[in-house]
């Protein structure tokens, strides 16, 4: 059997340390793509924040129905641990795409949860919003 050459044994560590790299990216939610504290939020998203947390009552049919996560783009839960509550787009003749997704947390309950995320770009990419 003839020895490995060094280049062989670089060559295969880097290739661990990117398939590992690749895991530890992987169990990440790649739509996550930041934090945004509450006062930086548009007033509409502070608005639906506050009805989310008093239980509503909420204006739109689909706030408070179950968000799927189907694109993984938040981090990876229970079928029904998300809901989502439409954040009002001025100007728009619809909901637009303006979106909070609450989480269960450890209270079980979106209201009081403390975990929020704000789309704008009706769920492409999501910011955790920090209290």
């Amino acid at each position: 059997m003839r020895p490995r050459s060094s280049w062989f044994d670089r060559a295969l560590i880097a290739l661990a340390g990117a398939l590992i790299a690749l895991g530890l990216a992987a169990r990440e939610a790649p739509g996550v793509i930041g934090e945004i504290a509450v006062a930086e939020l548009p007033s509409e998203a502070r608005e639906t924040l506050a009805l989310i947390k008093r239980g509503g009552p909420f204006p739109y049919r689909k706030d408070g129905t179950v968000f799927h996560n189907r694109e993984k783009r938040l981090p990876v839960k229970p079928r029904g641990y998300y809901t989502e509550y439409t954040v009002r787009t001025p100007g728009s003749r619809d909901r637009g795409p303006r979106r909070i997704v609450a989480g269960r947390g450890a209270t079980g309950d979106p209201a009081t949860s403390g975990e929020y995320w704000y789309t704008d770009d009706h769920y492409e990419t999501f910011r955790r919003i920090r209290e």
